[in-house]
């Protein structure tokens, strides 16, 4: 299955762009570039609407970056979950959790 990530610029926000599998297979390649985004930018939107399934570890990858984020004052926000990602989110309850809007534009509304 074809999956990765891209990261971007928009402004003062960096953006993560994950498709595919988040798995165990590759999801430390999300924490780290989700961490290393971090030595760039304060603030990270990890888009993922092409991602077709997540697990534990992805999830912990962006745990992890949430906590980085609220522990430097930075701002973290997840765009646009697909579906097979948002169902695991609801499950963990962490959908009330994690700041998550339709597009970056949403995220910046709230500054």
């Amino acid at each position: 299955m074809n999956k990765g990530c891209e990261l971007s610029r928009d402004g003062d926000w960096a953006v993560l762009k994950v498709w595919g599998e988040v798995d165990l297979s590759w999801s430390q390649d999300v924490r780290r570039q989700v961490l290393d985004a971090f030595a760039k930018v304060r603030a990270l939107a990890v888009q993922l609407d092409a991602v077709s399934y997540i697990d534990s570890s992805g999830i912990a990858a962006l745990v992890e970056g949430f906590q980085h984020a609220r522990g430097k004052g930075g701002r973290f926000a997840l765009l646009a979950p697909s579906e097979p990602v948002r169902a695991v989110l609801e499950l963990a309850r962490l959908d009330r959790v994690f700041p998550i809007f339709a597009d970056l534009a949403a995220a910046r509304s709230t500054e």
